[in-house]
């Protein structure tokens, strides 16, 4: 694919270079750990599925909007606790309010991720696009020290859509000064980044770290960030 028509590349950030579920489990590990007393019928690693099932659910409906911010925050630890009988509203809250506050200060990457960027940021203008909450994705590249490698910063709150809405694909090209022809889209997600990207007309990278599965033709398919190097 090594195409040097490319002049902007853009990235998603959870699930693509800042590993959501690493960060996730270690706050949430200290959360259970904090509410132990109450929890001593359930291990961390059974309420950690149901939790990375419900959100991953609860992301879906916010994506499409059929559920607000405060609900997706709420809910996803509701529910969780609730399938192993915990309904203390505390206990709950504890969960809704610590978790924003400390995920985005965590700092694990997925591997070369750096190394990547620094490779590309010589060759290429580089941004994000992402569905993550405003406040929270900006501590997160602050935090990893990542900030300084993207130009431009296109959240779901600031573009007023959501991946795979196209608009927020043409809010982004047109705050980078983009075109379509000269960009390429990279990211997890099958529905959001890659046929999102692909259904306006921009270029793709599918980012597939469990070799997953997946029935679609994009423009090309990686397993670890380091590929992404031979490509471009």
């Amino acid at each position: 694919m090594k195409d040097t028509n490319y002049h902007h590349i853009f990235f998603d950030l959870d699930h693509t270079l800042w590993d959501f579920d690493q960060n996730a489990a270690i706050v949430l590990r200290k959360l259970f750990l904090e509410c132990a007393d109450h929890l001593t019928h359930i291990s961390f690693d059974d309420f950690f599925d149901r939790y990375s099932y419900h959100n991953d659910q609860l992301w879906g409906l916010y994506g499409v909007d059929l559920i607000p911010q405060a609900e997706l925050r709420l809910e996803r630890f509701r529910l969780s606790l609730a399938e192993f009988g915990v309904t203390n509203r505390d206990i709950v809250n504890h969960f809704v309010l610590e978790y924003p506050k400390q995920a985005p200060l965590q700092t694990h990457l997925f591997p070369y991720t750096k190394e990547v960027l620094s490779y590309l940021k010589s060759r290429y203008r580089l941004h994000l696009i992402t569905n993550g909450f405003e406040e929270v994705q900006h501590i997160k590249l602050n935090n990893c020290g990542l900030a300084d490698f993207f130009d431009t910063v296109t959240t779901s709150q600031n573009s007023g859509v959501k991946k795979p809405n196209p608009k927020i694909f043409e809010y982004a090209l047109s705050v980078a000064g983009a075109e379509k022809i000269s960009s390429l889209m990279i990211g997890d997600s099958v529905e959001s980044d890659c046929l999102g990207a692909k259904n306006i007309g921009l270029d793709q990278v599918y980012f597939n770290p469990k070799k997953m599965d997946c029935k679609h033709l994009f423009t090309a398919q990686i397993h670890c960030l380091s590929e992404l190097k031979a490509l471009l």
